[in-house]
């Protein structure tokens, strides 16, 4: 079922690049752009990771935490991050769990059968745990409006 604006975001607690635990919950009373991404080393997944370090800035005036996630390995976003000198959290779904409840599963990705991925997406989680913004790719080729997310962040503070 898909996530709609207003309902309450799906909890998960999910390992980052240094495997520590990271909850959403440890972000109460911050917003979070929580950002799906199919995999790392991929070329609209590069100009979308560094798209939004760049507008980090933004992010920080607004009460707002990056959060991106993947199925892809701890080991490999580790590397991914560095190359691209990610400021932000980067989050491994390995098991496919969060995926599955924020429902942005993409099948068979590259035509490869089996491999289910995450779409591209964008959700905006309020202090309050609330979803604020959703915005799920028709195809993992497309990126979000990046000020149409700064824009949605203004209206929360």
């Amino acid at each position: 079922m898909a996530i709609t604006v207003g309902q309450q975001a799906p909890q998960f607690t999910l390992y980052d690049t240094d495997k520590n635990q990271v909850s959403l919950s440890d972000f109460k009373g911050e917003n979070v752009v929580l950002s799906f991404f199919p995999g790392a080393f991929t070329g609209v997944c590069n100009t979308m990771a560094c798209t939004l370090d760049d507008r980090s800035k933004d992010f920080s005036s607004l009460n707002a935490k990056v959060l991106a996630i993947s199925v892809d390995s701890i080991f490999s976003q580790q590397v991914w991050k560095q190359q691209n000198n990610m400021s932000y959290t980067v989050l491994s779904d390995y098991n496919r769990e969060v995926i599955k409840s924020y429902d942005v599963i993409w099948e068979n990705l590259a035509a490869l059968e089996g491999y289910n991925t995450a779409n591209r997406a964008v959700f905006i989680i309020n202090a309050q745990g609330e979803v604020s913004y959703a915005w799920i790719a028709p195809n993992p080729g497309v990126e979000p409006d990046y000020d149409e997310i700064i824009a949605t962040l203004g209206t929360l503070n």
